[in-house]
Formats: C-alpha cells, structure tokens, sequence
C-alpha cells in the first residue's frame, strides 16, 4: 500500500477549498493534474474515479481509488463540467417542451405536478433543465422545429400537451431524436416513447362501480376521440359497458352548453353522467342543483380525471386522479435510460391511477 500522503508536503502546495496555493501566494484552482501528483497516479486514473469506472483493461485498486477519492475530498476538487460532459458525451441537461404554456393562472394547475416529477428526478439524477420556450405558434399551437429552434442544446427532451403535432411526433421519431412524450401517443412513423396514465383500465373501473351500484343507463360526456387521453377513456367506457352487455351511448359536448347537455341526459333518462373533462361535470352538477336536482340522488356524475380548465367547486366527485406527478418523475428515467442505451429501459409506460371514492356516485332511484 502506497504511503499517505500530506497535504502540508509537497514543493510548498497548500491545498484546500479547491485552490492550490504555492509558496509566493499566488492561488488557482485545483486541477486533475494536482491530484495525480498528490497520490502518485496517472491524470487518466484520476478521470476514471471521477467518472466511477475503470478503463476495461486496467482494474484500479481499492487502495488507489480511495486514495484519490480522499483527495479529492480533502481539497475540495470540483471537476471541470464542461470536460465532464465532454467525457460523458453528453451535457446532462434535458430539455423539456411544452405544446401549451404551463405557468398562466387558467392551466398551471394542472401542469404543475407534472413539472414537480421532472424535476424532482433530474435533482436525483444530477441533471439540469432548459425550459424551452422559443418555439413560434402557428395556428395557435407551437411548433418545436422551426429556423432557430434549440432542441439540441439538450441531450433529450420532455414532451408536455394534451395532443402532440403528428407530423413532428413522426420527424423526431424518424430523425432519432432522444425525447419521450409525457402521455401516450400512437405511433408516429415508429414507436413513440412515452409515459402516460392508464386511462383505459382506470375508466372501466368507474364504470363497473357504477354498474355495481345499480345504474344501467349511462353515457359518457366528452369527445371521445382526437386525442389519445380521450381516445383511451372512451375505449375504458366502452370495454366495460360491452362486458356488462349494455349499450354505450356517447354525448358529445363541443360547441353545447351545459343547459344542453342536461336537458340530453334527462331526456335520454341517463342515471350517470361518466365525463372526460373535470369541469364539464362541474357545470352540470352545478346547474343540475339550481333545478332542484340532487346529486348523486337524481344523477350521478364520474369524473375522469383532474380539471384541465378552471373548475371551483366544493364537490367531491367520485372518479380517479391522473398520477401527474409519478409521470413526470418516470418520463425523465425513461429518457436518461434512452440516453445511456440501457437495455432494461421500457419507453413505453403506463402508470395506474388512483381511485377516488367521492360523494356523487349513488344507486338510482326507483321508478314507481
């Protein structure tokens, strides 16, 4: 074993707090270079321990190693980042693009948890952020490619919105770019990475609590359809209802008031309303209310999923939470496993949402 070594020897070097001080006083920076004369090994070896490998060849003994890691620790040595990532080949920094502005007041709350999970697993993975906001909006979207996009500052990026653009999907797909789409996606020229929600399972739950509790006549309010997340949750109703032998009916809300879709459920004599959107069953729950209808007594309402739109309501509506946050968390070890081409990686994920018992699921009333 090599003999230790003293930071008070040495050709007059003091170190400490990553400077190097020499006899006439003048201080720099602690570099590899100090650390191999310090403990009597080569720069390579001093790279190696520092990047927590050896060279495939040459094993680094336990002695050696620790003798560099105590260097290292004592001096205070920060390695240069630019030439880590240099050795790495990859900047450490994920890029992540937002297909809707996530901060103004309207939808922050819902991207909010998303952005917690990113976030939260990039600090434990050591890797910094970049916000990518320069994108133009064309037809009111933004468009991630455009003359002076800046994809590639990132080593990957995050994909945040309700409904991706297919025809970038398929470019970046094609193109091998490192990125993974929070929310599942159809394929798009390829597989496309993604970590979404189990809308399908997670629906089919609601509606069989409902069929348990009795209710025969459902329908389900939203669009149904265009976007994954809608397509998933009508798939949900639908898969549940068949099973039970029962008729899905679909009440699509665009372009009609909650007045009218209302009056549609009662006319149709619906028991349960199951709706895509938080706050389309907000509005109904509310005006079903100034009627003189109870809820869950006259109707009952399932939510299927968290408000994407402002919806206030002191109503505890039975349905399931979207796991926004563990999303946002595996979509980042999802793309840094793309990254370092692990072959354990799955790039595609589904993650189970979580039920919510409510108070606006109740048996249907008796017709005399």
């Amino acid at each position: 074993m090599a003999a230790p070594f003293h930071l008070t020897d040495a050709n007059a070097y003091y170190l400490g707090n990553d400077w190097t001080q020499n006899v006439t006083g003048s201080r720099r920076r602690v570099t590899q270079h100090d650390i191999a004369r310090m403990t009597g090994v080569s720069q390579a070896t001093v790279s190696l321990v520092l990047n927590g490998r050896d060279d495939g060849n040459v094993r680094i003994a336990p002695e050696t190693r620790e003798r560099v890691l105590h260097a290292i620790r004592t001096t205070g040595y920060v390695a240069d980042p630019v030439a880590r990532r240099l050795a790495a080949r990859h900047n450490r920094i994920l890029g992540v693009f937002t297909y809707e502005p996530v901060f103004p007041t309207g939808t922050g709350d819902f991207y909010h948890p998303f952005l917690v999970g990113i976030e939260e697993c990039a600090e434990r993975l050591g890797c910094d952020l970049l916000l990518l906001t320069s994108a133009p909006v064309s037809g009111g979207r933004r468009r991630i490619f455009h003359d002076d996009n800046r994809l590639r500052l990132a080593d990957g990026c995050v994909l945040l919105g309700r409904s991706l653009d297919h025809d970038e999907l398929t470019r970046l797909v094609t193109e091998g770019q490192p990125f993974v789409s929070v929310g599942r996606r159809d394929n798009a020229g390829g597989p496309v990475p993604y970590v979404g929600a189990d809308y399908p399972t997670a629906t089919a739950t609601v509606v069989r609590r409902a069929l348990a509790a009795g209710h025969t006549a459902l329908a389900y309010l939203g669009q149904g359809a265009g976007p994954e997340s809608h397509a998933d949750r009508m798939r949900g109703f639908r898969t549940a209802l068949d099973e039970a032998g029962h008729t899905p009916r679909h009440l699509p809300t665009t372009d009609r008031s909650p007045a009218e879709l209302l009056d549609a459920l009662l006319a149709a004599g619906v028991t349960a309303a199951v709706v895509e959107e938080y706050a389309d069953g907000v509005a109904i729950a509310q005006l079903a209310r100034e009627r003189g209808l109870d809820v869950p007594g006259d109707l009952s309402i399932l939510a299927l999923g968290d408000p994407t739109r402002p919806a206030s309501t002191d109503i505890d509506f039975t349905g399931f939470r979207i796991p926004r946050r563990e999303m946002g968390w595996q979509a980042v070890e999802v793309l840094t496993g793309l990254l370092e081409a692990d072959p354990d990686t799955v790039p595609q994920r589904l993650v189970p949402c979580q039920p919510v018992d409510g108070a606006t699921l109740a048996p249907p009333k008796v017709t005399p």
